[in-house]
């Protein structure tokens, strides 16, 4: 059987009808046999169609995107994608970069690429990190205080009333882990 050539396309709202146009024009050029394609922000928990678009690839597939933005939220997301299609013996193309998993020099780029992310995201860690020192040093910085934990008399007090942990968790509005952490604390 003949590998399948399946194109994603998404916008993140669904004023962006131009941007999607471009997308399933360009997939169409790049040759997808079938296209996958969804108007909805990249940080939404579920994307239905990319789910079902790499469900539907096998052995042998290419994946195909327009531009990176489209597919990942992040680096990390994009590697994890990758290693996921990887597995199922499918290669990613990316239209824009010319990036192709299929070739050893498409396979560089992504490992380039995941590498730079990784690299930049450790230094705005380490940034980040020196920035909540500095506060702490100057006393501007003391942290979120826990939710949970400011209601933790009223966890006691509710119990103590005979009132069980599902009905604490209803009332107080935190979670069930929080209610048995507070309750062991006494």
């Amino acid at each position: 059987m003949a590998p399948t050539i399946i194109g994603y396309a998404r916008t993140s709202t669904l004023d962006q009808t131009y941007g999607l146009a471009a997308q399933l024009r360009d997939l169409e050029a790049a040759g997808c046999e079938r296209v996958f394609q969804e108007q909805l922000s990249s940080v939404d928990k579920q994307r239905p169609e990319l789910a079902k678009a790499i469900d539907y690839a096998r052995n042998g597939d290419v994946f195909v995107i327009t531009k990176l933005d489209r597919l990942a939220r992040s680096m990390a997301d994009l590697v994890k994608l990758k290693d996921t299609l990887e597995t199922r013996g499918v290669t990613l193309k990316i239209l824009n970069l010319n990036i192709d998993t299929a070739t050893p020099t498409g396979k560089l780029m992504m490992n380039l690429l995941g590498s730079i992310a990784e690299f930049e995201r450790e230094i705005m860690l380490e940034r980040q990190r020196e920035g909540i020192a500095n506060a702490k040093a100057d006393g501007k910085y003391k942290g979120r205080a826990p939710t949970a934990q400011r209601k933790a008399d009223e966890v006691k007090k509710l119990k103590a009333e005979g009132k069980t942990a599902d009905q604490i968790v209803v009332e107080l509005g935190i979670s069930r882990s929080s209610v048995f952490r507070i309750l062991r604390s006494e």
